[in-house]
């Protein structure tokens, strides 16, 4: 081999070498020149020795201190994930008796979900509040609280893809790289193993219903039920029963017309005499309900509420599964 082909090979091997290195992925452990493992950006999150960094649901980049000591979390769904995924509260708001959070029984109450108490919480003198910008009285604190030098981490956990991001920022704050396998890497390979299963011939027409004691609606494709039943390949006739400027509002000739496969029912509320008794004025006492495929084929669901109203959290394939089971029960109820 003479030295212009030996050159121009080296120069390949070189380049090669490079590119490769250079390609590494969002989610790769890179050494830092202390020797110590440093992950950067996954999931938009990144993390070092003693810091985590985060754009919060207000678009906004905040450093914050990993294993915070003095935490106040006032949504009763973060602060479950936020056990599982190793932290522990000083302060709550007031459990659900649907889905209670074990652990936490200890933490001092400042005030509801829909009502915290920022008096209450200044007084716990915490490090760190979990909130979700849902809630207007949530979003109301923040300032009040960044002004006395709290950090906060404001969520806006919709979808399965702000799962597997809170989780990331839970476990890379309490420093429990175990729980992020368990609870996020986990949780979407089983996700993705039902959606696998899916029959691929088959799009069976759905309806969402959410009810309350003073209220019926439906909900579309974006909303956290809705993201699961499009995953699972149906057609949300939600979609298709009006624009988007009324594409809640609950319209029996429209539902009547698409005359849906399946009708799934979401409730809120703890008088559950008072929403059945809507359900049933609105609703079920329509003479032309009974027509409804769904109904004569007795596919019409009321969800339970911890899978399918709270956010199913580590039990996302449980709900994934669930739904899955009643619409391809030839593949998935054997």
């Amino acid at each position: 081999m003479n030295i212009k082909k030996y050159l121009s090979l080296l120069l390949v091997v070189l380049m090669t070498f490079t590119i490769f290195t250079g390609c590494t992925n969002e989610n790769t452990k890179i050494s830092n020149t202390n020797g110590n493992e440093k992950i950067q950006n996954e999931y938009g999150i990144k993390i070092d020795e003693n810091t985590v960094t985060f754009t919060d649901a207000r678009g906004k980049s905040v450093v914050y201190e990993k294993n915070p000591k003095r935490v106040v979390c006032i949504y009763n769904s973060y602060l479950d994930l936020w056990y599982k995924c190793g932290g522990t509260v000083i302060g709550r708001v007031k459990p659900s008796k649907d889905k209670p959070v074990p652990g936490s029984e200890n933490a001092d109450i400042v005030g509801t979900a829909g009502s915290p108490s920022v008096e209450k919480i200044l007084a716990l003198k915490p490090d760190l509040v979990i909130l979700s910008m849902a809630f207007r009285a949530h979003r109301n604190i923040i300032e009040t609280l960044e002004q006395n030098n709290i950090k906060v981490i404001a969520l806006d956990n919709e979808y399965k893809d702000d799962y597997f991001k809170t989780v990331r920022l839970f476990t890379a704050l309490t420093g429990r790289e175990d729980l992020y396998e368990k609870y996020a890497k986990q949780v979407k390979k089983d996700i993705d193993n039902i959606i696998q299963k899916v029959p691929k011939d088959k799009k069976p027409k759905v309806l969402i219903i959410f009810a309350t004691a003073k209220n019926i609606t439906v909900r579309g494709t974006d909303s956290m039920v809705g993201e699961m039943l499009k995953d699972l390949n149906t057609i949300n006739i939600s979609g298709v029963i009006g624009d988007s400027a009324d594409a809640k509002v609950f319209s029996m000739e429209k539902i009547l017309q698409e005359d849906p496969d399946f009708i799934f029912v979401q409730t809120m509320g703890s008088d559950k005499e008072k929403i059945f008794k809507k359900l049933k004025g609105d609703v079920e006492s329509n003479p032309a309900w009974a027509s409804l495929t769904a109904v004569k084929n007795n596919r019409y669901i009321i969800l339970p509420k911890d899978l399918y109203l709270y956010k199913p959290n580590d039990r996302y394939a449980e709900a994934y599964e669930g739904l899955a089971k009643i619409l391809y029960p030839e593949v998935f109820d054997k």
